[in-house]
């Protein structure tokens, strides 16, 4: 029996560092910058933008080419995002053996 209640116990540390987890990954902040820092994206852990910030002199430029810049900027901040995120989750569960395991996102 004390086997089941060594798995009852190592679940419900596992659950305690998940919670720690999803709580860091909150405050988690990831800087998306396009065309040489002429446009840069904050996104929360959560993917939430926080701020854009878009330099005067891209602002000379077409339409087109401002709006594939913040694309671009904010593809850069989730993929930072994604790693960080990554990075937190393993920290949680590697002393678990969950190989692989990839926080949804």
């Amino acid at each position: 029996m004390t086997d089941f209640t060594k798995i009852i116990d190592k679940a419900k540390e596992l659950e305690a560092k998940m919670k720690e987890s999803q709580e860091k990954i909150k405050n988690i902040k990831a800087e998306g910058i396009a065309g040489s820092n002429s446009v840069k994206v904050i996104l929360d852990g959560e993917g939430e933008m926080h701020k854009i910030e878009i330099s005067d002199e891209i602002l000379k430029e077409e339409k087109s080419i401002v709006e594939d810049l913040i694309v671009a900027a904010h593809n850069n901040a989730k993929a930072q995002l994604k790693s960080k995120t990554t990075d937190e989750i393993s920290k949680a569960t590697s002393s678990f053996g969950i190989p692989g395991f990839k926080w949804p996102l």
